[in-house]
């Protein structure tokens, strides 16, 4: 499962969105359970995909990318709204996911990340003896 650890995360977005004047989040994010596998997907419009940098460290994912600014002379921005520059985002991960399988794939904007749930985490059912002197082993 996700997990979320900081506690001041929703004082930072606020703080960060008053600081840059409503603008909407830099990497906005949807995570969800599809079967045996966590969906993280990441807002990334106008990112190339070899600026995209995935990083795992315990269980610590880092997304950073890199989008450019419109930086040629002799223009006059009158609105400039498009963040630019690196931005980075960090997904706490459960203990019960397997980090040695995630997957991304990146298509119209959308870094879409798959990070399977380890074996040993997944359901099983275990069988019941029904004598008092039988004892069933557990089978996964």
């Amino acid at each position: 499962m996700l997990m979320r650890t900081d506690p001041f995360r929703e004082f930072d977005r606020l703080t960060q969105r008053l600081m840059e004047n409503g603008r909407p989040a830099v990497m906005p994010m949807d995570a969800y359970r599809d079967g045996d596998d966590f969906v993280v997907l990441l807002d990334l419009p106008g990112v190339r995909s070899e600026s995209i940098d995935l990083e795992v460290e315990r269980n610590v994912l880092t997304v950073k990318a890199e989008r450019p600014g419109p930086n040629e002379e002799g223009r006059e921005f009158i609105v400039g709204e498009r963040p630019s520059g690196t931005f980075s985002r960090q997904v706490f991960l459960g203990d019960t996911l397997d980090i040695e399988r995630i997957t991304a794939n990146y298509a119209d904007g959308v870094l879409t990340l798959r990070i399977p749930v380890a074996e040993q985490s997944k359901a099983r059912k275990i069988a019941v003896g029904h004598d008092a002197g039988e004892q069933t082993a557990i089978r996964s």
